[in-house]
């Protein structure tokens, strides 16, 4: 993450702010997935799964924002941090969704 500056957060509660709004968007997205799509053997193939995913990283910024995150700041690693944990916690719900076969 970038270095402090002037916003009301310091690195460590920044960081640890973006974390956690990352790895609960990619929960959340793993849900309404499930809740969209099923949790059927033939919804474990249907790839719209992964446009739910990609929403709910591009709505992560504005929520950044909203919170007091300065997102101007970005660079490609934060950005790629962001769609990287937001797509590992979405797998991993995902995955064990579909293979507990939970109804939602």
């Amino acid at each position: 993450m970038a270095t402090e500056t002037s916003s009301r957060y310091s690195d460590h509660t920044r960081g640890v702010t973006v974390t956690t709004v990352a790895c609960l968007a990619g929960i959340a997205s793993a849900i309404v997935a499930a809740y969209l799509f099923g949790t059927t053997p033939d919804a474990a193939q249907n790839t719209y799964a992964v446009v739910v995913m990609a929403g709910f990283v591009l709505i992560q910024f504005p929520v950044l924002k909203l919170i007091g995150i300065d997102i101007s700041e970005f660079g490609v690693k934060d950005n790629l941090y962001v769609t990287f944990m937001t797509f590992t916690l979405w797998f991993i719900t995902y995955t064990v969704l579909l293979t507990s076969e939970v109804t939602l």
